[in-house]
């Protein structure tokens, strides 16, 4: 957790001063005629045994708008995305059921018990698994963020999306993965010294392939089979899928079911045609695999609405790192003219969210609010003019430009390109 600056307290000692604290709550007094029965007046919950168990835990009906936003091809309804519900969520922690979806050609219903895992090109020893026999290998635990390529690619556009801070930025989650480190399984087929790519498959109807260095297979990548203590969910990449700490989505290959080692990359549709930018130099980016420091203020934010009267208001929002960890996340309430420290929550993780927050004092002015997060190796997440003027407008992945919300004097909330 980050200590406050100086600039912190003076403007908490000055949301102090400013009376934001100041009054009393009182609690209510009850003369003879008002005061409630204790029985009669009780919930009609209170007054009659609870439902009994179920064998899988549901949400709560009154939480039933909390919910991933769809957007599929109507012609292909499995090819699409739904994002997770960031303004509706609190820690670090995606649930599964809310855990963002890319999906090439729908979820494959796999039977677990016909699933193989093939290792084979450039090794010593091809080898193959089953399910069973992986579920015997030892494992370990993983809490990392997973980041679509595309996520907050609407950022590129000439005018701000009005949407909601999870379905315009939520094509990312963060959850506990568990799984047989990749390099462990390499080591056992034995790597041979030209091999220096892998070409990952999932076995999804799209057979989808992608080419990742041989390097990060041997470094932090996970086999994954468990997410947040439970068994992959389909839509997750049951029966295993790939985990590549800090990388983009695409290359945690879901449905896992080849790992080719090779000397080049496979130079396949998602890494030419798809997943490549074109830039102001008339030259292409390509292969940008890590995910560059974001931030996100989640509350307040579009689709909210400030109260009438002014007052004190908690700013909390999400930060991430494909580098690493987050060392820093600013707050400005000005659009950019002054920066305040957020307080950071911990546990503070390499490539993981990490939450973070600041009580603010709301005047009943306008106001545009903004994050600015920085990692550990000294980044600074940019402005939208600083990365439009760098990458240009031709781009579609990997936008980590500062959002901004515009709080007008009435308490509406609005995206915006700064002020």
């Amino acid at each position: 957790m980050t200590k406050p600056t100086d600039s912190r307290r003076q403007f908490l000692q000055k949301v102090a001063l400013g009376g934001a604290f100041a009054g009393t709550f009182s609690l209510p007094v009850w003369s003879d005629q008002t005061k409630p029965d204790l029985v009669d007046d009780l919930p009609e919950w209170m007054k009659k045994p609870g439902k009994g168990f179920s064998n899988y835990g549901q949400p709560s009906p009154h939480e039933q708008q909390v919910i991933r936003w769809i957007s599929a091809n109507p012609d292909a309804l499995g090819n699409g995305v739904s994002w997770t519900p960031l303004h509706d969520l609190q820690g670090t922690i995606t649930p599964n059921g809310l855990h963002y979806e890319r999906h090439h050609n729908g979820v494959p219903q796999i039977d677990p018990a016909q699933h193989l895992l093939l290792i084979d090109g450039l090794v010593d020893k091809p080898l193959r698994f089953d399910v069973a026999s992986l579920l015997r290998y030892p494992m370990i635990s993983r809490t990392c963020f997973i980041e679509c390529g595309g996520n907050s690619n609407s950022g590129w556009r000439t005018n701000p999306i009005q949407s909601k801070a999870g379905y315009a930025h939520g094509l990312v989650s963060n959850a506990e993965w568990t799984g047989i480190p990749v390099k462990l399984l390499l080591k056992e087929a034995g790597v041979k010294t030209d091999a220096k790519w892998i070409i990952a498959e999932g076995a999804d109807g799209a057979a989808l392939n992608i080419s990742i260095p041989l390097e990060k297979l041997l470094d932090d990548a996970l086999l994954a089979l468990y997410q947040n203590g439970e068994r992959l969910r389909p839509e997750n990449g049951y029966p295993m899928r790939l985990v590549l700490p800090g990388w983009e989505g695409i290359l945690n290959v879901k449905w896992l079911r080849q790992l080719r080692l090779s000397k080049e990359p496979a130079m396949s549709r998602d890494e030419t045609s798809q997943y490549t930018e074109l830039q102001p130099d008339g030259t292409a980016r390509q292969f940008t695999f890590i995910m560059e420091a974001k931030s996100l203020i989640t509350s307040p934010s579009l689709g909210m609405r400030l109260l009438d009267n002014p007052g004190i208001y908690q700013i909390s929002g999400l930060a991430w790192s494909g580098h690493g960890k987050i060392t820093r996340v600013e707050i400005s309430a000005d659009g950019g003219d002054t920066w305040t420290d957020a307080e950071l929550h911990g546990p503070i993780l390499d490539r993981a969210f990490t939450r973070f927050s600041l009580p603010w004092h709301w005047q009943g002015d306008y106001s545009v609010l903004q994050s600015r997060a920085t990692d550990e190796t000294g980044y600074v997440q940019p402005t939208r003019d600083d990365l439009v003027a760098n990458r240009g407008t031709y781009g579609f992945f990997h936008y980590n430009a500062i959002v901004s919300w515009e709080i007008t004097e009435t308490g509406d909330i609005n995206h915006v390109y700064g002020i």
